[in-house]
């Protein structure tokens, strides 16, 4: 982030303040995919204090020398504030590891900045983060605190613009207590502009200052070919063709049973599930798991035979597939919830934004799988020891066989629909717009 650059506040700076001013806080490890703002949030928490000094592995890797030397936290700082001559001093100074994941020892000392150096402010961030911390057994385990990071949500999306009144009115709604109409449909015009933009920071800074959907096109366009380009960083001995052709594989069966014969002939199925693998640990992907859901936790039966993979940003979805933007902007409320996969994408990523960022979030759905038997619910969440299943449909008249049938199989009695209809009630079916899943993981 340049100096000029306006930074356009998220809900994870309330959590990191929230550690800043923890007695009992332990060193802070931002996870998430690249380019989702890691970096800048520490970025904005560091004018709270006095002094910052900012490593960074990759523009700086002779910084690693450092931490070939010794892990002791004292002597590490001592040469850091002699190289930055910036003083480090408890609850003055906010040190910060940036593309750790280039220095494996420096992620190895963050476990004795817990032990040794517990009052000194440590935030260490880095993409590809999750392959470099499989290599180092037993990591930090009750000394390291993690928060996860993904792209911008919707409501992030319209705080960054200034409807912060539409957001208040969205959380004050509820299935019993419908928004104005006017609200309703600024949402769903903001709705359609989300979801061709998509919430890559970069992507929603352009916006914001262009208004012009093609220059965020090729804000995608880079973002993308970053992403394609880190594939000869994933790992040696998988094949950066396999992960290509799988990540684009990813993107044309969102939506459906992941079918791994779709990806291409000429790959074995073991190395697909690994790119597949590779890619959810880079964050660029996520699955979504079939579940029995017999009861909570929904992850206590999972067939990880039948999995679904979201992509991780409307934007760069419609971007790699070369949609056509009228598609989005055109398109009848009940066509553009039926085009394709799109919204039931939204839907995922806005439920595991909304989720709590200090844990790793999964995502499930459900499939009766008995013969000659159609019947699928898109997600599934829980609330204390209630199963919620939740669909994402089209108008008023749309099915709801499989919601239906779930809840009937499962003794269930809530069920949600999330369209782009206003807020309401058809019996044991709550719906909830799809500008208003927050609502649904809030409530």
């Amino acid at each position: 982030m340049t100096q000029q650059s306006r930074y356009y506040h998220r809900a994870v700076d309330a959590f990191l303040i929230e550690w800043k001013n923890d007695s009992q806080r332990k060193p802070l490890l931002l996870r998430g995919a690249r380019q989702v703002g890691k970096s800048s949030a520490v970025h904005n928490l560091s004018k709270s204090f006095e002094y910052f000094i900012e490593v960074n592995f990759e523009r700086n890797p002779e910084m690693m020398q450092l931490f070939g030397l010794s892990l002791n936290p004292i002597e590490i700082c001592v040469k850091l504030a002699a190289i930055y001559k910036t003083p480090i001093l408890p609850s003055k100074t906010l040190v910060f590891f940036d593309e750790i994941q280039s220095c494996k020892p420096a992620i190895a000392s963050l476990r004795f900045f817990y032990e040794e150096y517990p009052d000194l402010h440590v935030i260490a961030a880095g993409s590809l983060l999750e392959f470099a911390l499989q290599e180092i057994p037993s990591f930090g385990v009750g000394r390291i605190r993690s928060i996860y990071m993904y792209p911008f949500s919707f409501n992030e999306f319209l705080l960054a613009q200034g409807y912060e009144g539409s957001v208040a009115e969205k959380k004050r709604a509820s299935v019993d207590s419908p928004l104005m109409d006017v609200f309703h449909k600024q949402l769903i015009n903001q709705l359609r502009s989300y979801l061709l933009v998509g919430g890559m920071p970069e992507c929603v800074r352009t916006w914001i200052e262009k208004t012009d959907y093609l220059a965020c096109r090729r804000v995608q366009n880079e973002i993308l070919e970053t992403y394609i380009d880190d594939f000869a960083k994933y790992k040696k001995r998988i094949s950066t063709n396999i992960l290509q052709q799988t990540f684009r594989s990813v993107a044309l069966q969102s939506g459906s049973k992941f079918v791994y014969s779709q990806v291409t002939s000429e790959f074995e199925s073991a190395k697909v599930k690994e790119a597949l693998d590779l890619l959810t640990m880079a964050g660029v992907i996520f699955p979504v798991t079939h579940t029995a859901a017999n009861g909570v936790p929904l992850g206590a039966e999972v067939n990880l035979k039948f999995r679904k993979y979201l992509f991780m940003d409307t934007g760069l979805l419609q971007r790699l597939l070369n949609l056509e933007m009228d598609n989005v902007l055109l398109s009848s409320e009940t066509d553009l919830v039926n085009k394709g996969a799109l919204t039931e994408v939204f839907a995922g990523l806005e439920l595991l934004k909304y989720g709590n960022c200090m844990e790793r979030q999964e995502l499930y759905y459900w499939l009766r799988l008995d013969k000659g038997a159609q019947a699928e619910v898109d997600y599934l969440i829980s609330k204390g020891s209630q199963i919620v299943p939740i669909e994402v449909k089209a108008g008023t008249k749309g099915s709801m066989q499989s919601l239906y049938s779930f809840m009937n199989l499962k003794k269930s009695n809530l069920g949600i629909r999330t369209s782009l209809e206003n807020f309401g009630r058809v019996g044991d079916v709550a719906i909830y717009p799809l500008y208003a899943i927050e609502n649904i993981i809030l409530r």
